[in-house]
């Protein structure tokens, strides 16, 4: 289960490397096509498109109610012809003025150029000024790029600071979108008259400007007004001087409240209308040509609908308002990174959405989705108040799309050729053949492949391993096959290979990797059926194992049959033979080195005694337990043996001196007469020792154990549990 698991992984593993590694042109196309489009974007010959699209969303966007914090008075043609002149005489427009400031309004707002006398009535009307602390007048400033000259305000509102310029910023197609706050000019900073207006209604709201926390930017209530960079938006390369903002606007006409100069004149509108609210006086005449286009012109050079001048100051001043206070009304954009990114995204998702589609008719509809759904995203985000990319996106999603199409049938076209000269190639080839796609699918077959497996070609053509074999052998193909898609690498494997009779043949399978001119990725096997090849190699090795083991066998019984000759058969120790070769060996070895070598004849004290009273069984018991204690007592190329009876020798090679010789013999002597606990008994024995020296007691081996042999009774007649020295 397990294993099983653990290959699965592995499948699903080299599955997604695959997936990765074939959808990587995916990633080249649209990488490519979002850097095209984001380098056309930067020339700015989409910037039309982007306003057009901007426009389209404000014309579609639900309908706002009506701002009543704003009043306008509007001049029309009907009043000029009343008073027969423009402008209007000074005398008249100081009794609009104190008409108004007798109803209490918040701010007044004179939308009208008052820098010259219109007589009669120049005095009145300056006196009107001086009485009225919450009127602002405006001026133009000069602008070289609306190519404008400089109109200067009322000298006596100039003196109280009572001025705003009423400058519009309009577009390359004419339109209105974007508001100015501050202008620098003549050296010092100049407030924009929608912002005066603005901040006289605030600070009755408790609402006064200052700097937003770490920026630089303007901070009204609850919103931040960021200034207006000159790529923002669709904007590019845009003259951003000054404090600008981009505008939002209200439906024309529907938007604020209107009422005539005549109608203010002759006390017709409430005194409610007017009262702790913003009045505007303006020009609506169309006449005097105070007129703009805004995104609500759906088309400047035919059918577009301008606002007079005054609505479009009344649309700024409502926006700074509702901004203020409600935190709303504010378009923001995105940085261009994350704009670039947006474009990126959609590139990448209209060419995957058409690598991963079986069909054009469903790639059409896929693609149309994702534009109706790149479309409504930017809706929704332009209502929540931001404007991002619509149609760098949306070029980027339909271009990539088309290319990745185009690609697409490239590769089918290519692909069916392959498989056609491939089809005519293995046909001629006698053994079993197939090519597979990346997908592990057979894509061609011989006929010899189709015979081997029992299976007509319609029947497996566009099919897998696993529809036709046990899982465990369609798992060891798609492994085999996954190694060469993997390292392109020819390879051949050994394999079991169930047929459609139920027989299991093993094959030799060869597999190398092909590609077409497309980039078409095949994998060709070829197949031999290799069972009875095996089958007589399984024999041959079934009777080269059986001669191994005859020889393993006969080789154990010499070396049990050595063993035997040369070691004692109850303690394992080595025998009489096997101690006369060690004890001839270390005697030559020290003869040609110059060393000593020590001989030790041990002897069990009392032993007869011992096998007399417990018996026999517990006598060689004790032997192999004194066997035992003298062999870990010892250095390891020390020899130990057992002569018979209770009689045993050790051979000490390399001594370096006698009185290291007789450390040993009392170290043996200590381990001995250490009490032996066997079957539940305590048995105490002794052991005497007779040591002889090479050369100090003899020359040869035989001299040597005559005198060990001598010491060793000497030892035994003083008393035993001793040694002695020849």
């Amino acid at each position: 289960m397990i294993e099983h698991l653990s290959k699965s992984s592995i499948r699903l593993w080299t599955r997604l490397k695959q997936r990765l590694s074939s959808e990587g042109r995916v990633l080249v196309t649209c990488s490519s096509v979002a850097a095209c489009i984001i380098l056309l974007r930067l020339t700015g010959l989409l910037q039309t498109w982007e306003w057009g699209t901007l426009d389209q969303f404000f014309r579609v966007c639900p309908p706002q109610p009506a701002d009543d914090r704003i009043l306008i008075v509007r001049i029309d043609e009907e009043n000029l012809q009343k008073f027969g002149q423009w402008p209007i005489p000074d005398r008249v427009m100081a009794q609009l003025l104190q008409k108004l400031h007798s109803k209490e309004p918040r701010a007044i707002g004179l939308d009208i150029y008052r820098d010259l006398p219109v007589e009669p009535g120049h005095a009145e009307l300056e006196n009107t000024f001086k009485k009225i602390p919450n009127l602002i007048g405006i001026e133009k400033l000069k602008d070289k790029n609306q190519n404008t000259s400089h109109v200067k305000p009322p000298p006596v509102l100039s003196q109280r600071q009572q001025v705003g310029f009423n400058n519009v910023v309009v577009d390359a197609d004419g339109k209105v979108r974007r508001s100015v706050l501050y202008w620098w000019s003549d050296g010092r900073q100049h407030t924009s008259f929608a912002l005066q207006l603005a901040f006289i209604y605030l600070k009755a709201e408790g609402i006064e400007p200052k700097e937003a926390k770490g920026t630089v930017y303007l901070q009204l209530g609850k919103s931040v007004f960021r200034s207006f960079q000159s790529n923002d938006g669709g904007y590019v390369r845009t003259d951003d001087k000054g404090y600008q903002i981009l505008g939002s606007f209200l439906k024309p006409s529907t938007s604020f409240r209107t009422v005539s100069m005549t109608e203010v004149l002759a006390d017709r509108i409430p005194r409610d209308w007017v009262r702790d609210r913003i009045v505007l006086i303006g020009s609506t005449a169309i006449s005097l040509n105070d007129f703009f286009y805004t995104p609500y012109s759906s088309d400047p050079i035919k059918s577009a609908l301008p606002i007079p001048g005054v609505e479009v100051q009344a649309n700024f001043i409502s926006q700074i308002l509702t901004a203020s206070q409600s935190g709303r009304r504010l378009l923001n954009v995105w940085t261009e990174p994350l704009e670039w990114l947006w474009i990126w995204g959609w590139s990448w998702l209209g060419a995957i959405l058409i690598w991963r589609s079986p069909s054009l008719a469903r790639s059409i509809l896929i693609i149309l989705l994702a534009l109706s759904g790149l479309t409504g995203t930017s809706y929704l985000a332009f209502l929540a108040g931001w404007w991002i990319p619509l149609i760098p996106p949306l070029l980027a999603l339909l271009s990539s799309a088309m290319v990745i199409t185009g690609y697409l049938a490239h590769l089918k076209d290519e692909l069916k050729r392959s498989k056609e000269f491939l089809q005519n190639v293995i046909n001629a080839i006698p053994d079993p053949v197939f090519v597979k796609d990346k997908q592990h699918r057979w894509i061609v077959l011989n006929q010899a492949y189709c015979q081997f497996l029992g299976y007509p070609l319609s029947t497996l053509i566009e099919k897998s391993d696993y529809d036709f074999f046990p899982r465990h052998e369609a798992d060891i193909f798609w492994e085999q096959d996954e190694i060469i898609f993997h390292n392109g690498k020819p390879a051949e494997n050994e394999e079991p290979f169930t047929d459609a009779r139920g027989n299991t043949h093993l094959i030799a399978t060869k597999r190398s990797l092909h590609k077409d001119a497309a980039g078409n990725l095949f994998l060709v096997g070829v197949i031999r059926d290799i069972t009875e090849r095996k089958r007589l190699e399984e024999d041959l090795k079934r009777t080269a194992a059986e001669l191994v083991h005859y020889n393993t066998e006969l080789k154990l019984s010499e070396d049990r049959l050595r063993h035997l000759a040369y070691h004692d058969t109850l303690t394992g120790l080595p025998n009489r033979k096997l101690f006369y070769e060690r004890l001839s060996q270390s005697v030559e070895w020290a003869r040609d080195n110059e060393q000593w070598v020590a001989l030790l004849f041990l002897d069990l004290d009392g032993f007869k005694q011992i096998n007399d009273t417990h018996g026999h069984d517990m006598g060689d018991l004790l032997l192999q337990a004194v066997a035992e204690r003298l062999t870990r007592c010892l250095r390891s190329t020390d020899t130990v043996s057992r002569l018979g009876g209770d009689e045993f020798t050790v051979i000490l090679p390399a001594i370096p001196s006698a009185s290291d010789v007789a450390r040993v013999a009392s170290k043996i002597l200590s381990t001995i007469t250490r009490p032996f606990a066997l079957k539940g008994e305590t048995i105490n024995v002794t052991i005497s020792i007779g040591i002889s020296v090479f050369p100090l007691n003899g020359d040869d081996i035989n001299t040597l154990i005559k005198n060990a042999d001598a010491a060793m009774y000497r030892a035994k007649q003083l008393g035993k549990n001793k040694y002695e020295f020849s």
